[in-house]
């Protein structure tokens, strides 16, 4: 399974919603990311980065942990 429809499956299987505001610090100041701009974002990374972002989302997952903690941390890389 492709990364884009692994992580479009993994999103829905959590329940979470996609319209979620996640809040990171720019340069500019406090950012308000949709979830949906994040997954875009996440997307278009490189292929290393991509299997990285799985492992770590799938050890999250393993240990029953809530995975908007890290999908914030994931936003300040595309804080502006």
């Amino acid at each position: 399974m492709r990364f884009n429809q692994w992580l479009d499956t993994f999103v829905s299987e959590k329940g979470l919603d996609t319209e979620t505001l996640l809040e990171a610090e720019g340069a500019s100041g406090l950012n308000v990311i949709p979830l949906e701009c994040l997954l875009g974002a996440l997307k278009s990374a490189s292929t290393t980065d991509q299997a990285a972002i799985k492992s770590a989302l799938v050890r999250i997952d393993f240990t029953n942990a809530p995975v908007l903690p890290f999908f914030n941390h994931l936003a300040g890389a595309i804080a502006l």
